[in-house]
């Protein structure tokens, strides 16, 4: 199933039951744009959140996640979320449900080899891997499967067949991302695997908080409160599996934001610099050039 509006459930009348009982029947597609959206309670099916301009805020597990363009969120099946947009600007934002039976197909085909397949053809519901619910930057595999998806559903409209052949090569990116997680796990200095896991979902936890909140004033005191980890546990942990520090990975992340406002706004250099958490323009250019090689002004005139 396909939508271009996202449902109002504020709306006299509307049905929440009937509304999500089509999750489990279907796989839906939301490609949509609005300026105020809000869903206070939803248990879905597993599902990736993205946005192709704008913010979307997650609430999961009691951490808010803001989507911003160039990144999706995994999330898991029978998670409990909410999501709202409220912007001056339109966000369009997509989302893919995948029915349960049609990703457990697809990701027992993508985890055996075809000698096994011939043996086993028929797959019956073998459950779906639990996905690690965290930030994730959209490769340039992804974004070609996603601009592939919307142009079809834009110029074709909805043909069951034709989408549900993108959401398989979706599907079988999503473990790829999965098995990249899981050899991550092996960088935490820990000997348990069980602790190895629980310590790599508390660095995705702050992680996440820096993308979500790098435009604030953020302090290591924060993320390890939040992430469940002691700061020199946070620091340490974080350099062996994502090699860098957390603040080296904030400041990449501002000025990979930065970057973007250059290429696609016409803000003065200053104010971008505010935008994305840099209290000082002159720091900012600095930290800039030695990231880019250039200073803002050049980066913005050469493209």
């Amino acid at each position: 199933m396909y939508f271009t509006r996202l449902p109002d459930h504020a709306q006299p009348g509307f049905n929440e039951a009937q509304h999500f009982d089509k999750f489990r029947k279907h796989n839906i597609i939301f490609n949509a744009e609005s300026r105020e959206s809000f869903c206070d309670d939803h248990i879905g099916c597993l599902s990736i959140k993205t946005v192709l301009s704008g913010e979307e805020i997650y609430g999961v597990d009691g951490r808010q996640l803001a989507i911003r363009p160039g990144q999706f969120l995994v999330l898991n099946n029978d998670q409990r979320y909410s999501c709202r947009i409220n912007s001056k600007e339109k966000v369009r934002c997509l989302s893919i449900f995948f029915k349960n039976g049609f990703a457990s197909s697809v990701l027992f085909d993508a985890m055996h080899g075809e000698d096994f397949l011939l043996d086993h053809p028929s797959t019956g519901n073998t459950g779906i891997p639990e996905f690690f619910q965290t930030l994730r930057p959209v490769t340039a595999d992804m974004s070609r499967q996603l601009s592939g998806l919307i142009s079809l559903l834009e110029k074709e409209g909805y043909n069951e067949s034709m989408t549900d052949e993108y959401l398989v090569f979706l599907l079988r990116y999503l473990l790829s991302t999965h098995r990249l997680d899981i050899k991550n796990t092996d960088q935490v200095k820990a000997i348990k695997a069980s602790t190895r896991q629980e310590v790599y979902k508390r660095l995705c936890i702050a992680k996440d908080i820096l993308h979500s909140s790098h435009r604030e004033n953020i302090d290591l005191n924060r993320i390890s409160a939040q992430a469940g980890l002691s700061v020199p546990q946070l620091v340490r942990q974080f350099k062996s599996v994502f090699h860098t520090t957390p603040y080296q990975y904030l400041i990449s992340i501002r000025l990979k934001e930065a970057a973007r406002l250059l290429q696609h706004t016409n803000g003065q250099v200053q104010d971008i610099a505010w935008m994305c958490g840099f209290e000082d323009a002159a720091a900012f250019s600095r930290a800039f050039r030695s990231a880019y090689g250039v200073q803002p002004t050049r980066f913005r005139a050469i493209l």
